[in-house]
């Protein structure tokens, strides 16, 4: 059975290979963070108890260790901690995907929505590619969409397999992309907004260096996901150009998906100027993903009991995803509540101030992109570290500017990367494929794109930005 058959015929639930591979991973991490617990004296910094920021000056010493006991639990415990509200919402968003996909797979009209798009567009699917990745990383970019595209993924994978492809030319084009627009920073309220706001600059403003950056990680992403393309690539049967039969029941589904999901979008690219919407991104993707779904099955012909049953078995076949996104999650618990990660934070402010003025960008660069690994969301670790790195960097006669640029650098890119980030865990498990074979690809881009990055900072160094 090739790659596109399979894909054909997957729902929405995790592959056995996937799960295996990145609870392996992950449970291995986990150890690692009880290690540390027990190892690093404890240490943190007092915060503000109006912005909760961390105020300069006052690490001290702190109680340390977490209870084997507690450890055990944490995967549980960590959704009662506090600020995990997030946490909750991806789960349920993520249910909620997997049962609407699972609707739309049995009632025939994924496949034939990727058939339409293979028939239009499978003569130019170059073409096609630049512009979804294009499109991916405007999301990403204008307005600090990540896990909102991550229903998107499966999509893309299915359609890249279709247009002659695999499932990592379709991770490329679609998180990836996302991951790459959301670190660029253009107008990311999430990451440069609020980390602009802290630091006392306008929000948005500096944008001339975020822009080039864009464009060129665009230039870098499309050149590496065309280069496995095409060494990968498999002639379109002909049958998929010329035999497309249309069939208005399902038109008639896909056209109201499309319009349910075409409003999300509309309504999370106006969060980017009416800010009350922002906090409600990822309830309109997931709602409109709901709403859509269940309608265009109806329409597709799919009855009342039919429909709940495939919705459930779509939910339930999602459910070791949730357990992944515990046990991740758990790992930022665990380090918390052994005050580690203020110490390991301390520890990396204080090594920055015996470097030399063009090194402390880059290290700057560094610090976040380290404690990305355990804090995912790019509002809390600015609110954790803008007040430590921007102080550091006025030190050395280094703006604000420039250091919100190494911030985003290193909140964004790692995102893609890092086993411990949820919509990571989740589009591989949706697309099939393993932590280790993603590793495999996605290192030398990785690579290629740190060392880009960090000559984008010391160009702005050098040019006084």
């Amino acid at each position: 059975m090739t790659e596109t058959d399979k894909l054909r015929k997957k729902d929405a639930s995790f592959s056995i290979r996937s799960f295996i591979t990145a609870t392996a991973v992950i449970f291995i991490l986990m150890v690692c963070a009880y290690v540390l617990s027990i190892t690093v004296p404890g240490g943190s910094y007092d915060r503000s108890p109006v912005t909760g920021t961390l105020v300069e000056g006052s690490f001290h010493a702190a109680q340390g260790g977490i209870p084997f006991w507690k450890w055990c639990l944490s995967p549980f415990l960590v959704l009662g901690a506090s600020g995990n509200g997030t946490l909750i919402a991806v789960i349920v968003f993520l249910l909620v995907i997997g049962g609407v996909f699972n609707c739309l797979g049995a009632g025939g009209l994924m496949t034939y929505m990727l058939d339409k798009i293979t028939y239009r567009y499978g003569k130019r699917r170059y073409t096609l590619m630049a512009v979804i990745i294009f499109f991916f990383m405007a999301m990403g970019a204008m307005i600090g969409s990540f896990e909102e595209c991550v229903p998107m993924v499966p999509l893309v994978v299915s359609l890249a397999c279709l247009l002659g492809w695999d499932s990592l030319t379709g991770m490329g084009m679609s998180l990836l992309s996302v991951g790459c627009g959301f670190a660029s920073g253009v107008c990311n309220s999430f990451t440069v907004g609020v980390a602009q706001t802290l630091a006392g600059l306008p929000m948005f403003s500096g944008i001339w260096l975020r822009l080039v950056s864009f464009v060129l990680i665009y230039l870098l992403l499309v050149g590496f996901v065309m280069l496995h393309a095409r060494r990968i690539e498999q002639p379109i049967a002909d049958r998929a150009l010329t035999d497309f039969c249309r069939n208005d029941q399902l038109d008639r589904g896909l056209t109201t998906f499309v319009a349910a999901i075409g409003t999300g979008i509309v309504l999370v690219l106006c969060s980017g100027f009416l800010t009350f919407l922002q906090d409600y991104t990822m309830i309109i993707i997931a709602l409109a993903f709901l709403i859509g779904g269940l309608a265009a099955s109806v329409l597709s012909g799919m009855k009342g009991r039919t429909l709940c049953k495939t919705f459930g078995t779509g939910v339930a076949g999602i459910l070791p995803a949730v357990a992944m996104i515990l046990m991740a999650s758990s790992i930022k618990y665990t380090l918390e509540t052994a005050n580690v990660l203020d110490t390991v934070l301390h520890s990396a402010v204080s090594v920055a101030t015996a470097l030399p003025k063009w090194a402390v960008i880059l290290f700057i660069y560094l610090i976040v992109l380290g404690m990305n690994f355990f804090i995912g969301s790019g509002s809390a670790k600015a609110f954790m570290l803008i007040p430590l790195i921007v102080p550091l960097a006025r030190q050395f006669g280094i703006s604000s500017q420039l250091c919100i640029v190494a911030f985003a650098f290193g909140d964004g890119f790692s995102n893609t990367f890092y086993p411990t980030n949820a919509a990571l865990l989740i589009s591989l498990g949706l697309a099939g494929v393993s932590y280790g074979k993603w590793f495999r690809y996605s290192w030398k881009f990785q690579g290629l794109n740190l060392i880009m990055t960090a000559l984008i900072l010391l160009l702005g160094l050098a040019v006084g930005y």
